[in-house]
């Protein structure tokens, strides 16, 4: 499936489009490879465009004042990524979103968004819903971090990334279930006895 294919197919899933629809969309869309540890936003720069993951994996993360990287998000294909404090509140973002591996990627430009609302009004609801979708997913994860231990957080991890885990260091997914690369180890090793 080609990225038009893919990203029509994505959006299918939640509104009607007609043919012309569809290619207005797509052209007013970019393609884009990012390539391992390459970033897509920076921490203190604005955001200003949506990110559809056509093929690969990023994730979306912040520095504490330790220097120690804290994951928010890991997209992968059919997910959209951006900075949303920065992209709606148009300030500088807190949030470096970096390719964990060579990622494809189509890009929605702010005001390419605001031209598509206008002229297609169904856009609206299709990004309420994968706004709705991705905040649910977040203040899932926030309950699980505060409320689960860590040993279950990382089965709902497995669970929901199974396509990706093995792409991910075990650096990474100790930072994105809230563990140190330390004690992550040691639950590991603790598992398989």
């Amino acid at each position: 499936m080609d990225a038009q294919e893919q990203i029509l197919k994505h959006a299918g899933q939640y509104i009607s489009l007609t043919s012309e629809e569809k290619e207005y969309f797509f052209s007013l869309l970019q393609s884009k490879t990012y390539y391992r540890k390459e970033y897509l936003q920076r921490e203190g720069n604005n955001c200003n465009s949506f990110t559809f993951i056509i093929k690969g994996c990023v994730k979306s993360y912040l520095l504490d004042e330790k220097g120690e990287e804290h994951i928010l998000t890991i997209a992968s294909a059919d997910w959209w990524v951006v900075d949303y404090m920065s992209f709606v509140f148009d300030h500088p973002g807190s949030l470096f979103i970096e390719a964990i591996e060579n990622t494809s990627t189509l890009i929605l430009t702010k005001e390419k968004r605001e031209e598509l609302f206008k002229k297609i009004p169904a856009f609206n609801q299709y990004f309420r819903i994968i706004t709705e979708r991705a905040f649910a997913v977040s203040q899932q994860r926030v309950t699980d971090i505060l409320s689960l231990p860590a040993t279950e957080r990382y089965d709902k991890f497995l669970e929901r990334y199974k396509g990706i885990a093995d792409s991910l260091t075990q650096q990474q997914i100790a930072s994105f279930i809230g563990v140190t690369p330390a004690f992550f180890s040691r639950m590991l090793k603790a598992r398989r006895r």
